[in-house]
Protein backbone atom coordinates (compact mmCIF):
# COMPACT_ATOMS: atom_id res chain seq x y z
CA UNK A 1 0.00 0.00 0.00
CA UNK A 2 0.98 3.73 -0.79
CA UNK A 3 0.24 5.11 2.38
CA UNK A 4 -1.79 4.39 5.48
CA UNK A 5 -5.18 4.37 4.92
CA UNK A 6 -7.28 5.46 8.50
CA UNK A 7 -9.63 2.70 9.44
CA UNK A 8 -13.41 2.73 8.72
CA UNK A 9 -15.72 2.23 11.80
CA UNK A 10 -19.21 1.97 10.39
CA UNK A 11 -22.28 2.61 13.34
CA UNK A 12 -24.35 0.14 11.20
CA UNK A 13 -23.55 -3.36 9.17
CA UNK A 14 -26.01 -2.88 6.63
CA UNK A 15 -25.51 0.99 5.92
CA UNK A 16 -23.29 0.91 2.69
CA UNK A 17 -19.97 2.36 2.78
CA UNK A 18 -18.97 4.69 -0.22
CA UNK A 19 -15.46 6.37 -0.70
CA UNK A 20 -14.75 9.59 -2.48
CA UNK A 21 -11.23 8.45 -3.96
CA UNK A 22 -12.01 11.49 -6.99
CA UNK A 23 -11.67 14.62 -5.96
CA UNK A 24 -11.79 16.05 -9.71
CA UNK A 25 -15.68 17.66 -9.65
CA UNK A 26 -17.49 18.74 -6.30
CA UNK A 27 -20.91 18.98 -8.26
CA UNK A 28 -20.62 15.33 -8.94
CA UNK A 29 -19.72 14.58 -5.51
CA UNK A 30 -22.59 16.26 -4.43
CA UNK A 31 -24.95 14.58 -7.57
CA UNK A 32 -24.13 10.82 -5.87
CA UNK A 33 -25.39 11.95 -2.55
CA UNK A 34 -28.56 13.09 -3.99
CA UNK A 35 -28.94 10.03 -5.32
CA UNK A 36 -28.33 7.75 -2.86
CA UNK A 37 -30.48 9.94 -0.83
CA UNK A 38 -33.20 9.56 -3.03
CA UNK A 39 -32.89 5.81 -2.92
CA UNK A 40 -33.51 5.11 0.36
CA UNK A 41 -35.96 7.91 1.78
CA UNK A 42 -35.89 8.33 5.35
CA UNK A 43 -33.17 5.96 6.36
CA UNK A 44 -29.42 6.37 6.79
CA UNK A 45 -27.92 7.15 3.36
CA UNK A 46 -24.18 5.33 3.39
CA UNK A 47 -21.43 5.59 5.38
CA UNK A 48 -19.46 8.32 3.18
CA UNK A 49 -15.85 8.93 3.70
CA UNK A 50 -14.97 12.35 1.99
CA UNK A 51 -11.41 12.37 3.12
CA UNK A 52 -8.24 13.74 0.62
CA UNK A 53 -6.19 10.99 2.40
CA UNK A 54 -8.42 8.30 -0.18
CA UNK A 55 -7.51 10.75 -3.16
CA UNK A 56 -6.78 8.47 -5.97
CA UNK A 57 -6.27 5.47 -3.55
CA UNK A 58 -6.85 2.41 -6.10
CA UNK A 59 -8.82 -0.48 -6.16
CA UNK A 60 -6.56 -2.54 -4.39
CA UNK A 61 -5.85 -0.03 -1.61
CA UNK A 62 -9.21 0.49 -1.16
CA UNK A 63 -10.11 -3.80 -0.85
CA UNK A 64 -6.88 -3.74 1.87
CA UNK A 65 -8.14 -1.15 4.19
CA UNK A 66 -11.69 -1.96 3.79
CA UNK A 67 -11.61 -5.66 4.89
CA UNK A 68 -10.52 -4.49 8.21
CA UNK A 69 -14.33 -4.65 8.56
CA UNK A 70 -15.24 -8.56 8.48
CA UNK A 71 -19.01 -7.28 8.23
CA UNK A 72 -18.36 -5.74 5.02
CA UNK A 73 -18.58 -7.79 1.84
CA UNK A 74 -18.25 -4.85 -0.43
CA UNK A 75 -17.04 -1.26 -0.79
CA UNK A 76 -18.43 1.17 -3.05
CA UNK A 77 -15.25 4.14 -5.07
CA UNK A 78 -16.59 7.43 -6.19
CA UNK A 79 -13.93 7.39 -8.44
CA UNK A 80 -12.38 9.08 -11.42
CA UNK A 81 -14.61 7.25 -13.89
CA UNK A 82 -17.17 8.11 -11.61
CA UNK A 83 -16.58 11.14 -11.72
CA UNK A 84 -16.13 11.92 -15.55
CA UNK A 85 -19.31 9.85 -16.50
CA UNK A 86 -22.98 11.18 -16.68
CA UNK A 87 -24.50 8.02 -14.96
CA UNK A 88 -21.79 8.67 -11.55
CA UNK A 89 -21.67 4.84 -11.67
CA UNK A 90 -19.59 3.94 -8.48
CA UNK A 91 -16.82 1.11 -8.64
CA UNK A 92 -17.83 -2.06 -6.67
CA UNK A 93 -15.20 -4.31 -5.04
CA UNK A 94 -16.03 -7.42 -3.52
CA UNK A 95 -14.49 -8.13 -0.49
CA UNK A 96 -14.72 -11.70 -0.40
CA UNK A 97 -12.72 -12.21 -3.59
CA UNK A 98 -9.79 -13.05 -1.82
CA UNK A 99 -11.42 -16.41 0.57
CA UNK A 100 -10.08 -18.42 -2.89
CA UNK A 101 -6.37 -17.63 -1.59
CA UNK A 102 -6.26 -21.00 0.31
CA UNK A 103 -8.19 -23.20 -1.68
CA UNK A 104 -6.33 -26.92 -2.29
CA UNK A 105 -5.49 -26.89 -6.36
CA UNK A 106 -6.44 -30.61 -6.45
CA UNK A 107 -9.96 -29.54 -5.96
CA UNK A 108 -10.66 -26.24 -7.13
CA UNK A 109 -7.97 -25.44 -10.29
CA UNK A 110 -10.37 -24.54 -12.30
CA UNK A 111 -11.46 -21.69 -9.96
CA UNK A 112 -7.78 -20.42 -9.67
CA UNK A 113 -7.33 -20.23 -13.14
CA UNK A 114 -10.53 -18.17 -13.73
CA UNK A 115 -11.17 -16.78 -10.58
CA UNK A 116 -14.40 -14.71 -10.54
CA UNK A 117 -14.45 -11.42 -10.88
CA UNK A 118 -14.19 -8.58 -8.44
CA UNK A 119 -15.04 -5.17 -9.64
CA UNK A 120 -18.55 -3.98 -11.30
CA UNK A 121 -20.17 -0.13 -11.86
CA UNK A 122 -23.03 0.36 -10.17
CA UNK A 123 -25.75 3.30 -10.07
CA UNK A 124 -26.12 5.16 -7.49
CA UNK A 125 -29.83 4.19 -6.96
CA UNK A 126 -28.89 0.46 -7.37
CA UNK A 127 -25.86 0.98 -4.36
CA UNK A 128 -28.58 0.02 -1.64
CA UNK A 129 -29.87 -2.94 -3.30
CA UNK A 130 -26.49 -4.70 -4.22
CA UNK A 131 -24.99 -3.91 -0.65
CA UNK A 132 -28.15 -5.56 1.21
CA UNK A 133 -28.09 -8.51 -1.18
CA UNK A 134 -24.62 -9.67 -0.67
CA UNK A 135 -24.94 -8.55 2.88
CA UNK A 136 -27.77 -11.29 3.18
CA UNK A 137 -26.15 -13.84 0.81
CA UNK A 138 -29.15 -13.91 -1.66
CA UNK A 139 -27.46 -12.63 -4.37
CA UNK A 140 -23.63 -13.53 -5.20
CA UNK A 141 -21.10 -10.71 -6.77
CA UNK A 142 -20.78 -12.80 -10.07
CA UNK A 143 -24.58 -12.46 -10.73
CA UNK A 144 -24.00 -8.83 -10.37
CA UNK A 145 -21.32 -8.77 -12.94
CA UNK A 146 -23.54 -10.82 -15.32
CA UNK A 147 -25.94 -7.99 -14.93
CA UNK A 148 -24.06 -5.48 -15.81
CA UNK A 149 -22.80 -7.17 -18.74
CA UNK A 150 -26.16 -7.54 -19.99
CA UNK A 151 -26.53 -3.56 -19.62
CA UNK A 152 -26.15 -1.13 -22.30
CA UNK A 153 -23.45 0.88 -20.25
CA UNK A 154 -22.11 -2.36 -18.06
CA UNK A 155 -23.57 -0.63 -15.21
CA UNK A 156 -26.23 -2.80 -12.27
CA UNK A 157 -28.87 -0.73 -11.85
CA UNK A 158 -32.21 -1.46 -9.94
CA UNK A 159 -33.06 -4.80 -9.65
CA UNK A 160 -37.02 -5.67 -9.25
CA UNK A 161 -39.06 -8.84 -7.83
CA UNK A 162 -40.89 -10.49 -10.25
CA UNK A 163 -43.31 -13.26 -9.59
CA UNK A 164 -42.37 -16.40 -11.74
CA UNK A 165 -45.21 -18.56 -10.77
CA UNK A 166 -48.26 -18.87 -7.82
CA UNK A 167 -46.70 -17.24 -4.74
CA UNK A 168 -43.14 -17.68 -5.82
CA UNK A 169 -40.54 -14.71 -7.01
CA UNK A 170 -37.19 -14.24 -8.50
CA UNK A 171 -34.92 -11.37 -8.45
CA UNK A 172 -34.48 -10.45 -12.17
CA UNK A 173 -32.88 -7.06 -13.33
CA UNK A 174 -34.49 -4.06 -14.69
CA UNK A 175 -32.71 -1.40 -16.79
CA UNK A 176 -33.43 1.79 -16.26
CA UNK A 177 -33.34 3.83 -19.03
CA UNK A 178 -33.09 7.67 -18.07
CA UNK A 179 -35.14 10.05 -16.17
CA UNK A 180 -34.94 10.44 -12.20
CA UNK A 181 -34.16 7.67 -10.38
CA UNK A 182 -37.41 6.05 -9.06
Amino acid sequence: MRKELPEIVRADEWVPLVIRTGYTDDAAWGEIVAALERAVEGESVAHLVEDRLWDGVTGDEAVAAAARDEELSVVFLADGVTMRSPLRPLLALDLGADDDEDLDPMYYQELIDSPQPREVRVAPDAVHMVHGNLQLANVDFPEFVEDAAADPDGVVREMVTVPSGPGDGHISSSSYAGGPPR
